[in-house]
């Protein structure tokens, strides 16, 4: 795949819950993390053509032609039976998008949207694409105001922020749990490359939004409040966003795992107020 084309899990013409005000989404496939909580499990992998999916789709909207598996969008209800079944956590409906396929549909929205974010899966796997993207929209005379922003794990390098940080508006990081260890159990991953991406974006003022998942009896957000306080105030104005774990569409053990409550989300908030973090944004909704 080239650099002006990504695997494209999903597209939102028009998004209020992805970045502030209404914009469009874009959702690349393919995640290094393998996070427990994912409420979009399928777009961690990428597909493999292994045809498993095939014979099982009800509604014969997938096939198998020279090696590869073809989604028909005309037959296909959406019924999700192949997402459940992939064991690479992909699926078959993920489309290949060139940065012209992507522009002309911001051209559709432009007159009602402020900006893009690029999301997953995670964006920054297929940084050429990102980049390529940014660089067209701050280009073009009809989308050059519209703000382009990341929704990240955090993993990428230095050297790959430096490339993107010029063309980019912000990024919104999430900080999954404190310690590495807890980390690790979530996601598969230590989260030292996250922390330091979560101060260099800071530093270069293009830190949009630091997140922080409330899961009941997961995270260790409360065990180590003294450190993530400190941590957060060095970062500057930044909005920290509380979300609240809930298990629909996730899949394995956090299937299990009991939603957060306002409480539990309340008791997070005040340990962190009354140690000076004050930017808060509360869940919208709780399931």
């Amino acid at each position: 795949m080239n650099s002006r084309c990504a695997s494209v899990s999903k597209l939102i013409p028009f998004s209020c819950v992805d970045g502030p005000g209404s914009r469009l989404a874009l959702f690349l496939q393919g995640c290094n993390l393998r996070c427990k909580s994912c409420h979009n499990p399928w777009t961690i992998g990428c597909c493999n053509y292994c045809g498993e999916c095939v014979p099982q789709c009800p509604h014969q909207a997938l096939s198998f032609v020279d090696g590869r598996v073809i989604w028909n969008a005309g037959a296909c209800q959406q019924c999700d039976t192949c997402l459940h079944l992939c064991p690479q956590q992909a699926t078959p409906m993920a489309q290949t998008m060139s940065v012209e396929e992507v522009l002309a549909h911001m051209r559709k929205a432009r007159f009602f949207i402020e900006g893009i974010t690029v999301s997953g899966g995670e964006a920054t796997t297929q940084l050429p694409f990102l980049l390529a993207l940014f660089s067209a929209i701050k280009a073009d005379p009809q989308l050059r105001q519209l703000t382009c922003l990341v929704d990240s794990n955090g993993l990428l390098s230095e050297t790959g922020w430096e490339k993107l940080l010029p063309l980019c508006d912000g990024a919104m990081i999430d900080l999954k749990a404190w310690s590495s260890e807890c980390h690790l159990a979530l996601t598969g991953r230590d989260n030292a490359p996250i922390k330091r991406s979560i101060l260099l974006l800071a530093d270069s003022g293009k830190l949009a939004e630091l997140r922080l998942l409330v899961i009941p009896g997961q995270v260790d957000y409360l065990e180590h409040i003294e450190p993530l306080a400190a941590f957060i105030s060095q970062l500057g104005e930044v909005p920290v966003r509380l979300n609240a774990f809930h298990a629909h569409g996730v899949y394995g053990e956090a299937k299990t795992w009991p939603g957060a409550t306002p409480e539990e989300v309340n008791q997070l908030a005040a340990a962190l107020r009354a140690r000076g973090v004050k930017k808060l944004i509360f869940p919208a909704l709780y399931l």
